[in-house]
């Protein structure tokens, strides 16, 4: 018998909302994709997370439909091809790399589907190679790409630093950028149209689905941007208060299987079964 029509579409962040703190998909997260399966709830993934980053989770989570990369900078099929990508203007990223070399912030950068950076001992690098699944190449510079650049991360254990920084940038690159933290050691910078919002609008045309039959889940502040736009928007336990503010509910930490939680108590009641929301 199949399942029933759903009401909605269901979009998930990745770091801090589907996985634990080490990055692991836990059992409880696998059993909630399956109950998403079995209901029938169409359901995809959005992350600051470059493709090839993002390939082992799509898998393990069975999803079948397109997911979003980079914030939104690169909607992805499930085959890993990529289906439209918007690229940094080259003269915002030279102006960030400027303002992070004169506070002495290191930068990661994405492009040609590779992770570059100038010092590999940079803080962070070990974490990231963690989570994206594969190495860095260690470069002296980013000229040779500085027009294909998908994501520039500015990266800096100094949280009261990267807050200055994000202070500077946002006026110096107003409509040239989109600037967003995605971790409190991370600050993302990439095209003006590549957020999350503009994410799950684009995700939400292709499979079909409006806004308002939208449910998103997230846990930082770059997730802020699909809550204003999804009919229902929850926040994970762990999430900024600024974040949760933001949300209509808020589930469990990512510690506590918040995910799995979030699914069983608010998006199935929600998705799942004939007619509408």
């Amino acid at each position: 018998m199949s399942a029933p029509a759903a009401r909605g579409l269901f979009v998930s962040d990745v770091d801090g909302t589907l996985v634990t703190p080490d990055k692991t998909l836990t059992p409880a997260a696998l059993e909630a994709a399956a109950e998403l399966r079995a209901a029938g709830v169409p359901y995809t993934l959005v992350s600051a997370r470059p493709p090839r980053g993002m390939a082992r989770v799509v898998q393990a989570m069975g999803v079948t439909l397109p997911f979003a990369a980079f914030n939104g900078g690169s909607l992805v099929g499930p085959d890993m091809q990529v289906i439209e990508a918007r690229y940094l203007p080259a003269d915002a990223a030279r102006q960030a790399l400027a303002a992070l070399d004169r506070r002495g912030v290191d930068a990661f950068v994405f492009a040609d589907n590779a992770w570059l950076l100038r010092d590999a001992s940079a803080p962070h690098v070990e974490r990231e190679r963690h989570t994206v699944g594969f190495d860095p190449t260690v470069v002296a510079g980013f000229d040779a790409v500085i027009e294909r650049i998908d994501k520039l991360v500015a990266v800096s254990e100094d949280s009261a630093e990267l807050d200055a920084l994000e202070a500077e940038l946002r006026p110096l690159l107003a409509g040239q950028a989109n600037i967003e933290r995605s971790q409190p050691y991370y600050l993302d910078l990439t095209h003006r149209l590549a957020n999350k919002g503009e994410a799950v609008k684009l995700l939400g045309q292709r499979i079909g689905y409006d806004l308002a039959h939208t449910v998103v889940l997230g846990d930082m502040t770059n997730d802020v941007a699909m809550f204003r736009v999804a009919g229902f928007a929850i926040a994970m336990g762990q999430s900024p208060a600024a974040v949760k503010a933001q949300a209509q509910a808020v589930s469990r930490a990512n510690t506590e299987d918040g995910f799995a939680f979030a699914v069983r108590t608010l998006v199935l009641p929600r998705l799942a079964g004939e007619g509408g929301a």
